[in-house]
């Protein structure tokens, strides 16, 4: 009987022990996204957008001879352009941003627009145009102006901008604001600058997110909403929740055999 006392107990710990293993190696990690060293960059971005690699851009040219303004400009396929906040990307036409800073422009040849916010780039581009136009006129916009939105939100997703101008809550907003299980003083933004890329957290529960160089938002910018910890042990039992029971049922099996 005492032998099988001591055999009943040390099941009951191996029980125990087996228990507390599967409830705590569920880690943190697996429910986070970028969750790992912090992206350091010394280059940072201010709500003035500036022009990126990779940014495509609307660019119409206006003068008082509207014929003699015809070849600097492209077709439009669709006169409705960027009208609203959206999903996905204009298929209209534009001049991307090439790696080394450039453009391709109708007669003028290569203009580099790096690091120019769109009145830079458009006196630039005017002043290349004086010889051929009588006082042109350049209006400048960046088509693929998208931020992307993860985590704990009712709509996540990536959303075109029409107005390059938009804020950590207006972009929350679009995303149907956050769930329940989303924490508010823990907003993660991934930023990138031409290949540079930055983490930053944001506090939504303190009045200093108004004063935040990053309260505007920067093209290609994205926001992570990362689960509080009740979801995240939520999400801990119902994934190890099977595993306990075939654990259990096994050692319970053992229990019986060796008590009989």
């Amino acid at each position: 009987m005492k032998m099988k006392m001591k055999i009943k107990i040390k099941i009951k710990i191996l029980l125990l022990i087996t228990l507390l293993i599967i409830t705590s190696c569920a880690s943190k990690k697996k429910y986070i996204y970028f969750n790992s060293s912090k992206i350091e960059n010394k280059q940072l971005n201010n709500f003035d957008p500036k022009l990126k690699t990779g940014d495509l851009l609307l660019i119409n040219v206006y003068s008082s001879n509207l014929e003699t303004s015809i070849p600097f400009n492209l077709p439009a396929l669709n006169s409705n352009i960027r009208a609203g906040y959206t999903n996905g990307i204009s298929a209209n036409p534009g001049y991307l941003i090439n790696q080394n800073g450039d453009i391709d422009f109708p007669f003028l040849g290569k203009i580099n627009l790096l690091n120019l916010n769109t009145i830079e780039a458009s006196d630039l581009i005017k002043s290349k145009l004086d010889p051929y136009l009588s006082n042109p006129l350049i209006n400048i916009q960046i088509q693929n102006f998208k931020v992307t939105v993860l985590g704990e939100v009712k709509n996540p997703g990536t959303f075109q901008i029409p107005n390059e101008r938009v804020t950590i809550t207006e972009v929350l907003g679009l995303a149907g604001d956050l769930t329940i299980n989303g924490l508010r003083n823990n907003i993660t933004l991934i930023r990138d600058n031409n290949g540079f890329k930055k983490e930053i957290i944001l506090d939504l529960t303190s009045k200093d997110i108004f004063n935040s160089e990053y309260y505007y938002l920067a093209q290609n910018d994205v926001v992570y909403v990362q689960p509080n910890q009740a979801k995240i042990n939520s999400s801990t039992m119902s994934t190890s929740y099977g595993m306990f029971i075939s654990v259990a049922t096994l050692l319970i099996t053992t229990i019986n055999v060796l008590t009989k």
